[in-house]
C-alpha cells in the first residue's frame, strides 16, 4: 500500500524538479497545475482510504489530526497558486510543505501502520483504484 502513495511521492519529486529546470513560463504554468492536481489527488485519496484504515488500525488519533491539520495547509498553498504574482514562490512553498509532510509520513504513518498489521496489501487496491476514477473525472470535466 504504502508503495502506491510512495510511487505518488516520488512522481511529485520529478515534477517539482521539472518545474524548476522549465525555463519556458507556459511550461511552467502547465507543470505547476499538474502538480496541484497531483498533490490534491493524493491527499484526497490519504483522505478517503488510507487514514480511516490508519486510524482504526492504530487508534492513533493525534498522527491523524497532525496529517489532515497538514493537508488543509497544503490546500490552503494550492489554493494561493491560481493567483499568486510569483508562481515560482508559490511552487517553492508548496514543494517545502509537501517533502516536509512526506518525510513525516515515511518516519511515522508508514512505519506504524506496517507495525500495526494493517492490510496493506488490499489498502494499495482499493488507493490505486480509487486514484484511476478520480483523474479520470477530472480530465472529463
Amino acid at each position: 500500500m504504502h508503495s502506491y502513495l510512495e510511487a505518488d511521492h516520488q512522481r511529485v519529486e520529478e515534477l517539482f524538479r521539472d518545474f524548476k529546470s522549465a525555463g519556458d513560463p507556459t511550461a511552467k504554468l502547465h507543470l505547476a497545475q499538474v502538480i496541484c492536481m497531483e498533490l490534491t489527488l493524493h491527499a484526497m485519496v490519504e483522505e478517503e482510504i488510507f487514514y480511516p484504515a490508519f486510524a482504526r488500525a492504530t487508534g492513533d488519533e493525534q498522527m491523524l489530526q497532525h496529517s489532515l491539520k497538514e493537508h488543509q495547509e497544503l490546500k490552503e498553498l494550492i489554493g494561493r497558486v491560481p493567483a499568486a504574482e510569483n508562481l515560482e514562490g508559490a511552487i517553492e512553498a508548496i514543494k517545502q510543505h509537501t517533502l516536509h509532510h512526506v518525510e513525516e509520513e515515511r518516519r511515522g504513518m508508514f512505519a506504524k501502520a506496517k507495525s500495526s498489521g494493517m492490510e496493506l496489501a488490499t489498502l494499495g487496491g482499493r488507493i490505486m483504484t480509487r486514484r484511476s476514477e478520480v483523474a479520470e473525472a477530472i480530465q472529463q470535466a
